[in-house]
């Protein structure tokens, strides 16, 4: 029988600030473990919580962003559970009454195989707040529990079950990540569990238009887990439907050594968790002003700036997709393109010689020496002929080293390009003279031969002639002589 596999997910995605969700306990991955808690994130009792305003703004701002609708009236619940990672054995969250509900996240591009994807649009369901719980290590026999994490801010963004294959679950996190990220409201390092995901996976003859059972996949902590779990689970529900077996509602975990999900219970159910308004904290009430100045703070989504950039900048699509791919990095393009009058030529150098030596050198792209002021006056420096592009290399690295302005650098090395052509034609002479072999083949038409001795002219000039010029005195010379 051939099946249809239906694949919704809910993304954990720890907000980024200074302090946690109910007390002032730094929000800081990497502090010795233990080390950032008090009686409000341990529970102990007599506490009072208090909501940490910059979350519930940043929980707003992300659902403006996917096109939510803001709830006006919303609530905290607690949500109670027995875990050892979950101190008070509750965990505040939010049920009926979230900050955001609808919304919708277009994906397209490219899956995490590579094969290329149709644009759609993926329904998101809400997003909720709440407070994250401890991170547990396991180590043989036994396990530890650092409650550093336990109230960092947590959104959970829930989406509709409209994805159907691997590579779309991967595009829909990779395009939300991208937003989180550009508009500051978390890092979403899912190394560090800034961004974690359950995964919802059923399967139905296709054509059928009810759901099939759905099984939970908990704490996939990276895109190629997620992407390889739901493969395998799909085939799994596929088996046991087609050796007459009955699947159930459950929660299963990923194991990436074996490469296959494995029972951790039977679902649970809302009822299960006793949900009922926090009473320790008030409703929030979002009007209009609230919401408005949250609006005018978000900043241009990456899909806005590619067409920005294609547009304004003249650069491809590919060029614009890859400037876009980090904030930083886009904003570094962003700066130095409006100030050129070569954005196009801005957007080369970037893209083939600053990624790559900020990559030789391990560094990100906001702590980069070379300003965007560097960059634009080495790209006219080229683009003029003042300087050839091999010496422009040079001089950026030169920049990553010592800092000093391209203009400096130039002077300092001697690195003005010869362009006057009684200073290039001794140059000329001389490689004619010394490579007669290759010089008869370009007269008897073999044109890749001419580049060859433009090389040996740049060698001789040490790199200073102007290539252009020397091209066109070699192919003169040499059609001249008998």
């Amino acid at each position: 029988m051939k099946y249809e596999s239906v694949i919704g997910l809910e993304v954990h995605v720890q907000v980024r600030t200074e302090s946690k969700m109910f007390c002032s306990c730094g929000n800081i991955y990497g502090a010795p473990p233990n080390t950032l808690v008090c009686p409000v994130c341990m529970g102990l009792p007599g506490v009072m919580p208090v909501p940490n305003k910059t979350a519930i703004q940043k929980t707003i701002a992300a659902g403006l962003l996917i096109e939510c609708e803001i709830s006006k009236f919303s609530k905290f619940d607690r949500k109670s559970y027995f875990y050892p990672d979950m101190p008070k054995n509750y965990q505040i969250s939010q049920y009926d009454l979230p900050f955001c509900r609808g919304g919708k996240i277009h994906v397209g591009g490219r899956g995490f195989s590579g094969a290329p994807l149709p644009n759609k649009i993926i329904g998101v369901t809400r997003i909720h707040l709440e407070e994250d719980v401890a991170k547990s290590t396991h180590m043989g026999r036994y396990s530890g529990i650092d409650f550093n994490r336990a109230g960092a801010p947590l959104m959970e963004i829930v989406s509709e079950p409209d994805m159907r294959f691997p590579d779309e679950a991967y595009a829909y996190i990779e395009a939300l990540k991208e937003i989180m990220q550009y508009a500051r409201i978390s890092d979403c390092d899912m190394e560090k569990g800034q961004m974690r995901c359950d995964v919802n996976v059923s399967v139905r003859p296709e054509g059928q238009k009810e759901l099939g059972v759905k099984i939970e996949i908990k704490n996939l902590n990276s895109l190629r887990s997620i992407h390889r779990a739901i493969e395998h689970e799909i085939e799994r529900q596929k088996n046991v439907l087609d050796e007459g077996g009955r699947l159930e509602q459950e929660t299963r975990g990923w194991n990436d050594d074996a490469g296959e999900t494995f029972l951790l219970r039977k679902k649970e159910s809302a009822h299960d968790y006793r949900y009922f308004p926090e009473p320790d904290l008030l409703p929030f009430i979002a009007d209009d002003l609230i919401i408005d100045e949250i609006r005018r703070s978000l900043p241009e989504l990456p899909a806005k700036k590619r067409e920005r950039f294609v547009a304004n900048y003249g650069i491809s699509e590919y060029d614009a997709q890859v400037l876009t791919s980090d904030k930083n990095l886009a904003d570094y393009f962003d700066g130095a393109a409006s100030k050129s009058s070569n954005p196009k030529s801005v957007a080369n150098w970037i893209i083939s010689e600053v990624l790559k030596e900020i990559n030789l050198r391990g560094m990100a792209i906001k702590d980069c020496p070379v300003t965007g002021e560097h960059l634009v006056e080495l790209v006219d420096a080229v683009h003029s002929g003042s300087i050839t592009g091999n010496s422009g290399k040079e001089v950026l690295s030169e920049i990553f080293l010592s800092g000093k302005k391209p203009s400096e650098i130039i002077r300092e090395k001697g690195l003005i390009q010869i362009s006057n052509e009684s200073e290039i034609s001794p140059f000329v002479d001389e490689v004619i003279a010394s490579f007669p072999s290759q010089a008869g083949e370009y007269k008897a038409g073999k044109a890749q031969a001419l580049q060859f001795l433009i090389g040996q002219v740049m060698k001789k000039s040490k790199g200073k002639a102007n290539p252009k010029i020397a091209a066109k005195l070699l192919a003169g010379k040499i059609s001249f002589k008998s």
